[in-house]
């Protein structure tokens, strides 16, 4: 990465590695038949009571999602059909300038994994079941003190599945905020940053928080039936998605734009299967099984190329043309090693083995995304800034004089923005 960042250092003014789009699944320890049965036999609730059990539990979370709503003078929406939760929340949010606190709470029916009861020869049975929920998702939306704009998702069938979904690029600037450091943001980017070492030294703090706390806290909030009848059961957070962005920020759009282009060209042209294992910390070797895929897609404002191996990728696009964004996003962290206590021919070791999607091995997805991006600089670092050689070009091919006759410009001037385009 360095060596990138100086041969462009005259045009950048800064560099940042911060995890954006972090989701956070919470799981209570009912996920699977028996443990449901024990937990319905606990109870004194009969199999085949299980439906109306449910059901009345059900409710009470919908009633608690509504109350939470009317309480903070919020509105609660169904959401008929398909909707962008997100620009929902947002055109609410410009509409009444909100700035802190409980924007709304959505409730949508999607597919959940639940339980259905079976019948047959013998006493009946549950089994799992992927099925339409008869019920809801619940959605609240906040505009946190802390974490800034983020949602929480209850299922409202057992087992009651959380979903807590945050930015990292949010809870960076309200961190910011809070020290005094100058910043100019657009969305989830840094546009400038008044000491970037500062502020990643702020951004590196993010892995060392108590999680499973901060997350348990966001539960309560939504899930009523902690205080009661789960008051003994306690959910398990794993990081189902982590997005990890390393954003070189350059003086302007005009010092990236030329640039970019080339950077385009050279990761869809050159980058092989091998080069995006390499990236990923892997090796190319017969026994792996997976796919590889480079994805290039052109979109408005611009373009982004995407390397993905199996459920994790690495990609690269711009940010409202002056930020120069590597990400790595991790869907499937098995792929990867972590330092970790496990067991080995038998016996109880402390060595690598595969990384879990538990939060206590948040910084290692850190750690990985870091090196992965680190790693894809370096290869961009063999791609000269075009802008110099265009500039000169431009000088030769202006109209001149020459033995007292006048001469047009070179045609050349006018074909090298469209050849300095990706294929």
């Amino acid at each position: 990465m360095q060596e990138f960042l100086s041969r462009h250092a005259s045009k950048i003014t800064g560099v940042l590695s911060c995890f954006d789009r972090v989701v956070f699944h919470g799981h209570l320890p009912l996920g699977y038949p028996h443990a449901m049965e024990r937990y319905l036999n606990a109870r004194g609730c009969l199999l085949k009571d299980f439906k109306t059990f449910v059901t009345q539990q059900s409710e009470r979370l919908k009633t608690h999602a509504q109350a939470v709503a009317a309480q903070a003078n919020r509105p609660y929406i169904y959401l008929e059909g398909y909707t962008r939760k997100e620009d929902l929340v947002q055109d609410l949010v410009r509409k009444e300038g909100l700035t802190v606190g409980l924007v709304c709470v959505l409730a949508a029916v999607e597919p959940c994994q639940s339980f259905k009861l079976c019948y047959g020869k013998r006493r009946p049975t549950l089994k799992s079941a992927k099925c339409k929920c008869l019920h809801f998702y619940f959605y609240f939306y906040f505009l946190d003190r802390e974490y800034g704009f983020m949602h929480v998702r209850v299922q409202s069938w057992f087992p009651f599945q959380i979903q807590v979904c945050l930015n990292g690029h949010d809870w960076l600037a309200h961190k910011l905020d809070r020290h005094g450091v100058a910043y100019c943001r657009q969305d989830n980017a840094f546009l400038a940053i008044e000491g970037p070492p500062r502020a990643q030294k702020f951004a590196d703090q993010m892995v060392n928080k108590n999680w499973p706390r901060i997350l348990t806290a966001f539960a309560r909030k939504v899930n009523p039936l902690l205080q009661n009848i789960l008051a003994e059961s306690q959910y398990y957070w794993v990081t189902d998605q982590a997005e990890y962005a390393t954003d070189v920020i350059f003086q302007d759009p005009a010092a990236l734009h030329s640039l970019y282009q080339k950077l385009l060209r050279h990761a869809v042209v050159c980058f092989s299967a091998e080069d995006v294992m390499t990236f990923l910390g892997r090796k190319l070797h017969g026994l792996f099984k997976g796919e590889l895929v480079n994805d290039y897609k052109h979109r408005l404002p611009g373009a982004r190329i995407k390397h993905r191996m199996k459920k994790n990728w690495i990609k690269m696009y711009d940010k409202f043309g002056s930020v120069l964004r590597i990400e790595t996003v991790i869907n499937h962290p098995y792929e990867f090693k972590v330092r970790r206590t496990g067991k080995r021919k038998g016996h109880i070791v402390t060595d690598w083995f595969p990384m879990p999607k538990g939060v206590a091995h948040l910084y290692r997805y850190a750690e990985v995304s870091l090196q992965a991006n680190r790693r894809y600089l370096d290869a961009l670092a063999a791609v000269e800034d075009p802008a110099q050689s265009y500039h000169l070009l431009d000088r030769v091919c202006q109209p001149a004089t020459f033995n007292g006759r006048k001469v047009g410009a070179s045609i050349l001037s006018h074909t090298r923005t469209r050849n300095s385009s990706p294929p």
